[in-house]
């Protein structure tokens, strides 16, 4: 095999290899010759199939298969032998007009990632912000509770819709006129105040008496799921039927055991238990954001475009989706888009040095995630979607990136856990207000 550097730029290194057609032959007469073997056609004798044959039936696979195991094996050697380490996937060219026959030649080019020191993780300093729960954040909770156990009831006096209420409706939706398919229902009920409606469409038939009849006009938002709709102005003529009030029940030992506790004392107790950890987890993610804050203020060195530009495409399509559905926070309103795409340049830039440090720390430190980890994280993944666990699971086993999407965030939290044991971490307690009040990112 013979190498040949063509490129030695920054973090861009490049090839050309050649790779002698006999040493290709070598290898292909020997796949050829086991699948022979293998092979059983009528006529020949189990095993003895003819070479000429096994190469009319297989050779251009057999072909294709060993040239392309030949690239993969010498741009692994290439970058192994000289210590380089890929931020990602080679570009490979074969050169135009090979054929079968011919000496390989190829080139390929690839992006290394960079040389740089690992801080003294030693020398970090952090805060760690503490909450208990408050009088406020336990009457929230029960508030929430109590909300999600109502009950409607009927009504039969004639009075306004309010905040809380549900109002059964007919309605005919409307769009320049025309009645649209799946615009028109009977008897729908919709919580006044509450959520699933066209955006102002709830909150225009508030106020509305059973009998009474009206015509609203909403917007569908950009982005809703009927593309014949989205981002349309309609109207909907509306006939408000009947109302029914929210019986929000007492939170009392009656209500307790209702929900499966003893009393309302350990209904308390698994309430505030579980806020607990609720600040607890809103504190590991602020002495997360802590620790790489302090990352970054302490490395600086180049990064690889590629991932770069990758990185900044992912950030400004979630960017641009916001701008359109009106949902950009208010300081990156008021810029221009130059301005905008600086701005999360850098953060993706950001993104990318400390993604390749925390890498770096693990590697260093040999961090690993083991199967048993792996497969408890699949576990909690799939106890988010109660009834469903099996299929998640199996989704897990066969789509391999949906595994790596879990394994990603599992390697980098080990890894900070362990920046943490080694880092200097000072205890603070706050309101929940203040714990929960997350910076916005360093940039």
């Amino acid at each position: 095999m013979q190498v040949t550097e063509t490129l030695s730029e920054s973090l861009k290194r490049g090839f050309k290899i050649i790779i002698e057609e006999k040493q290709l032959a070598e290898t292909r007469n020997q796949r050829l010759t086991k699948l022979g073997h293998e092979m059983n056609i009528p006529g020949f004798r189990p095993g003895k199939v003819p070479l000429t044959i096994v190469e009319q039936r297989y050779g251009e696979s057999v072909q294709n298969e060993v040239v392309n195991e030949a690239i993969s094996n010498a741009v692994r050697d290439t970058l192994s032998e000289r210590g380089l380490r890929p931020a990602r996937q080679p570009s490979v060219n074969l050169k135009e007009g090979y054929k079968k026959g011919d000496d390989l030649e190829f080139t390929f080019e690839v992006e290394l990632i960079p040389d740089f020191e690992i801080p003294d993780l030693k020398d970090i300093h952090l805060t760690r912000l503490k909450a208990k729960p408050d009088e406020k954040s336990l009457k929230s909770a029960f508030d929430t509770i109590a909300q999600r156990q109502r009950e409607f009831k009927a009504i039969d006096e004639k009075r306004p819709a309010k905040s809380g209420d549900v109002l059964s409706v007919d309605f005919v939706g409307k769009v320049e006129g025309v009645a649209f398919e799946g615009g028109t229902a009977e008897n729908v009920d919709v919580e006044i105040g509450g959520k699933g409606f066209i955006p102002g469409f709830a909150e225009q038939i508030e106020g509305m008496t059973p009998g009474e009849e009206k015509v609203i006009t909403v917007t569908f938002p950009e982005n809703y799921q009927a593309a014949n709709l989205a981002g349309k102005e309609a109207t909907f003529d509306i006939k408000a039927k009947s109302l029914k009030e929210a019986i929000v029940p007492e939170v009392n030992d009656e209500f307790a055991t209702k929900l499966g506790f003893e009393n309302l004392d350990k209904l308390k107790e698994a309430v505030e238990k579980q806020i607990v950890a609720e600040y607890d987890q809103m504190s590991r993610l602020r002495l997360k954001r802590d620790i790489l804050d302090v990352l970054a203020e302490k490395v600086n060195f180049e990064l690889p475009e590629g991932l770069v530009d990758t990185e900044f495409k992912q950030i400004w399509q979630r960017i641009e989706n916001d701008r359109k559905n009106d949902l950009l926070d208010e300081e990156d309103k008021n810029k221009d888009e130059e301005t905008l795409k600086a701005d999360y340049r850098k953060i993706a830039e950001r993104r990318v040095r400390l993604g390749l440090l925390v890498v770096e720390i693990g590697r260093v430190n040999s961090i690993t995630i083991n199967e048993d980890e792996l497969v408890q994280a699949m576990r909690a993944e799939a106890m988010r979607y109660p009834g469903q666990e099996k299929e998640v699971m199996e989704f897990f086993q066969k789509n391999p990136q949906a595994v790596e999407s879990i394994r990603g965030p599992l390697y980098e939290n080990k890894v900070l856990d362990y920046i943490t044991e080694l880092a200097t971490v000072e205890d603070k307690e706050v309101s929940p207000e203040e714990l929960s009040n997350m910076p916005a990112v360093k940039i």
